[in-house]
């Protein structure tokens, strides 16, 4: 079996009554689970911030949510407290089934740095370790869902075709954010990478 489903962020924070909801974040989840049944490989991410993450626009005096800032490693958006970890709104969805999950891979846990790709932090260079467990298993194609299509889904589609991956992104099992047209960014870029959307 070469290839892996790559979940990104199922996450009650991402969730409807989440910190950070995405609309119809839920919606996605059964579809997910069926999808589940027929991969070889099923590897799970999570976001895992302390609670003074550099990203959260509480850490920034006068700041608010979605505000943008410059980061030592380039352009940050500035998010509200989201997913810190042992919290419930870091936890998986409850209807998320994680028994078939082979790997789970947690990101966000360095509080210097955002990491929305499931293969590098924001600065691009600092690897997850995703990559080598993946070529172990000897894993070629890779077909992405979750959350949020335009920022975590969006950055691992694009950083797993640039490492050489076929890459396929299931947009019916995906949910956006859309922030200030983020969305058709995040499509666009994913496109020019040679990122399969379906």
């Amino acid at each position: 079996m070469t290839q892996a489903l790559i979940v990104i962020d199922v996450q009650n924070d991402f969730c409807p009554g989440g910190a950070l909801a995405v609309a119809g974040g839920d919606a996605i989840v059964p579809g997910i689970n069926a999808l589940m049944q027929e991969a070889g490989c099923v590897v799970l991410t999570q976001d895992w911030h302390p609670a003074d993450h550099s990203s959260f626009a509480s850490e920034h005096p006068g700041a608010a949510a979605y505000d943008m800032t410059e980061m030592p490693y380039g352009p940050q958006v500035l998010w509200p407290d989201h997913c810190v970890r042992g919290t419930r709104g870091a936890a998986f969805h409850p209807a998320l089934h994680t028994d078939p999950a082979d790997l789970i891979i947690r990101k966000g846990f360095r509080r210097a740095i955002d990491s929305y790709s499931a293969f590098f932090e924001n600065d691009r260079t600092t690897p997850t370790g995703l990559e080598g467990y993946l070529r172990n298993r000897g894993i070629t194609d890779l077909v992405l869902v979750g959350l949020a299509t335009d920022f975590c889904v969006a950055y691992s589609a694009q950083d797993a075709a640039r490492l050489g991956f076929d890459v396929t992104v299931r947009l019916d099992l995906c949910r956006g954010i859309d922030l200030n047209g983020s969305l058709a960014a995040a499509l666009e870029a994913m496109r020019a990478a040679g990122v399969r959307l379906v």
